[in-house]
């Protein structure tokens, strides 16, 4: 029997023994293959990888309670916090989405997402689990930005490389300047600990946007490059810790 005339069943407990990278590998095999991948992000081939990669910090916790499907949490793991492209001083929870801050002096550390993007409109939260401090910043950067630097600043958004909307103050950061406050609204209210920001990257019209809640707090930069941009935060205070979460496509309305 050719492999494009597989039974569905019989197709999906043969990919259930496959790991992500051959699974998109086969998605790109026929028609028959990618329907059978996309039609039910649910499906046993989706469960059983999620079963696998998803570390038991993340599947019993809320961390990933915004995702309603396992395929979309094994996309969101693809999307998490690099262990590699970070400050030393930050390490990756077990969860694999959470950082850390280790309780270092005079010292500004960041991380950037496994990947960044380019095309698109992509969204994705962020929330902070512990103190802010005197500076905690979340935006985009490109890999060029430096993710580590000396004294207590706002890293993300200190350079031309990373645009970054400062917590504590509601000031918008970029190439070392101010771009104003955000939202733009008298006394907007400031982020209370646990709560969750979507950030909104549209690089189809080179913007980014922030919501609260399901409040749309209004696009913060435009004119964003013709670059590879990467979920990007920056934080000072001692053993605080960062969550992200990629959502995927932003949802409009």
């Amino acid at each position: 029997m050719a492999a494009g005339r597989l039974p569905a069943r019989v197709l999906e407990q043969l990919l259930s023994y496959l790991e992500l990278p051959d699974l998109l590998s086969c998605s790109l095999v026929c028609r028959h293959w990618r329907r059978c991948l996309e039609a039910d992000e649910n499906s046993e081939v989706w469960r059983g990888l999620c079963g696998r990669l998803l570390a038991d910090e993340a599947a019993g916790s809320d961390v990933l309670c915004s995702l309603g499907s396992y395929k979309a949490k094994l996309r969101a793991l693809r999307h998490a916090w690099s262990p590699g492209d970070c400050s030393r001083n930050v390490y990756i929870k077990k969860n694999g989405f959470t950082l850390h801050r280790n309780p270092i002096a005079q010292s500004t550390d960041g991380a950037r997402a496994h990947i960044g993007f380019s095309e698109g409109r992509h969204a994705w939260e962020i929330w902070w689990e512990g103190p802010l401090g005197t500076v905690a910043v979340i935006g985009v950067a490109t890999k060029r930005a430096p993710m580590q630097c000396q004294g207590y600043v706002a890293l993300l958004g200190s350079d031309d490389q990373s645009w970054g909307w400062n917590l504590v103050d509601n000031y918008l950061l970029h190439n070392g300047e101010l771009s104003g406050n955000f939202p733009q609204c008298n006394n907007a209210p400031k982020y209370q600990i646990g709560e969750r920001i979507r950030v909104i990257l549209d690089m189809e019209d080179k913007t980014l946007a922030f919501e609260r809640g399901y409040e749309f707090l209004g696009i913060a930069f435009r004119g964003l490059p013709k670059a590879s941009l990467y979920p990007a935060v920056s934080a000072v205070y001692g053993n605080t810790e960062v969550t992200m979460v990629y959502l995927g496509k932003p949802l409009d309305g």
